[in-house]
């Protein structure tokens, strides 16, 4: 791992596998939350089995937790070695003539979206965490969905859900073209359908997780 974080390439397609690792987890992570809006049965069930099934909880979730550190970490450190390489800065820029503001202030979505991960970790990671093993709570079926709807009550928290989606989006409109770039998936053939698909990608992900946001909100 060493060797293959050592060299700028190295760095690119380990920045590329980390972001498409978690945008497989992003679908994943949408689909279990989408079946909140048809009821508590399939949306309890589901997470039923997330929360308590030992593959998920001690492997799955650890490797994930691993990903979106090491994703944020070698983003970091490719915005500070980007920012070395060119200490000199030039007397005019015009970056928007060739780049788009997201495209340039990355390191920012990405700080907003990792302040977002924090409140994201305390209402329910930390909350499942603190049931399950600190204060070792027995299990007690048809709480997820419960526990999901009172966190969407507090208009200030869904105002900051929906803010961190729509920046979510923004960074994944640059970042997922840019993913496999930095892979070499270039090709007059593929790239316009890859670039299509990844602005409906950005687009329809963040979405979804605000009409979750609001539709628990709205029907309280």
């Amino acid at each position: 791992m060493a060797g293959l974080i050592s060299s700028s390439i190295g760095r690119k397609y380990a920045m590329a596998f980390s972001a498409f690792f978690l945008l497989s987890f992003l679908i994943l992570h949408l689909v279990v939350n989408l079946l909140s809006l048809f009821g508590p049965n399939a949306y309890n069930n589901a997470s039923d089995f997330m929360g308590y099934n030992p593959l998920v909880q001690y492997i799955m979730q650890p490797i994930l937790v691993a990903g979106v550190i090491f994703h944020f970490v070698m983003g970091f450190i490719l915005e500070l070695r980007n920012n070395a390489a060119r200490p000199i800065k030039y007397g005019v820029n015009n970056g928007s003539a060739n780049s788009t503001w997201m495209s340039r202030n990355m390191i920012i979505s990405g700080l907003v979206i990792l302040a977002f991960l924090g409140l994201h970790m305390y209402d329910f990671w930390y909350h499942e965490m603190n049931y399950k093993y600190i204060e070792g709570l027995p299990v007690v079926e048809n709480r997820f969905w419960t526990d999901l709807h009172e966190k969407f009550a507090n208009p200030v928290r869904v105002g900051l859900y929906v803010v961190s989606f729509v920046l979510l989006g923004l960074h994944l409109a640059h970042g997922f073209q840019s993913s496999f770039q930095s892979i070499g998936a270039r090709h007059p053939k593929y790239t316009p359908g890859i670039k299509a698909f990844g602005t409906w990608f950005s687009i329809l992900v963040p979405a979804g997780f605000i009409i979750i946001a609001l539709f628990h909100f709205i029907t309280q």
